[in-house]
């Protein structure tokens, strides 16, 4: 079966879980990127008055980042950037559904429930309600990642806390992940900031060390259904 990786905004994507889709796609996996969110029209007063160039731009940046770690397609949405709230949430539902029905993902990656940034709220929200575990249901793992710069953040003051049991090996492919992310210009920042490529590899150290890898990518297991 397939992997779907589901993404608020382009760049979660990577910095949720670069390196595992890397090491998948290496080992054979089709790996799938849904991006729901346009990117960056909150920085604009008016979304109506934001950069349809930069926002053309920052979408080929994901079609680029979606190439360099290996992923057999990439699906974008137009919700409206730090604005998910502002719609139903059935119409956020219904878009991972008709993904989910078309791809037929054995696993699922998305945001994670506790974050700061409400669209990753949002993300998690509707991921749990189109993969709800009815019989027949194809998804049978639904694991929530970090972002850096809004996971930790929300400094544990949200539920749920980030808390991963889960941890991937990604020591021979965190360079794909840091390359990927060095394709959203736009996103980047440089250190200390948690975006920065010092930082990306401070926190796959991190999650490395504590499971004895030299580098790891970190997961909250929603459902794992053996």
């Amino acid at each position: 079966m397939a992997t779907l990786v589901i993404a608020a905004h382009p760049d979660d994507e990577v910095l949720g879980c670069g390196g595992t889709m890397a090491r998948l796609s290496a080992e054979g996996e089709d790996v799938y990127i849904a991006i729901l969110g346009e990117g960056i029209t909150s920085r604009y007063d008016d979304r109506a008055s934001a950069d349809k160039e930069a926002i053309a731009a920052l979408h080929q940046r994901s079609r680029k980042a979606a190439e360099l770690v290996g992923a057999k397609d990439l699906f974008m949405y137009s919700l409206p950037d730090n604005r998910f709230d502002s719609r139903p949430l059935l119409e956020v539902v219904k878009t991972i559904e008709e993904l989910v029905e078309r791809l037929q993902p054995g696993t699922v990656y998305t945001q994670h429930g506790g974050d700061l940034n409400i669209d990753h709220v949002v993300t998690y929200r509707a991921t749990l309600t189109a993969t709800r575990p009815m019989a027949g249901i194809c998804v049978r793992r639904v694991y929530s990642y970090e972002v850096a710069s809004s996971t930790e953040w929300a400094f544990q003051q949200f539920a749920p806390a980030f808390h991963p049991q889960k941890f991937v090996d990604i020591s021979e492919t965190l360079e794909t992940k840091i390359e990927a992310m060095q394709t959203y210009a736009s996103e980047a920042r440089p250190f200390p900031h948690p975006r920065s490529p010092e930082s990306l590899r401070a926190i796959a150290t991190r999650w490395g060390t504590q499971v004895g890898l030299a580098a790891a990518e970190a997961f909250c297991v929603v459902r794992d259904i053996s």
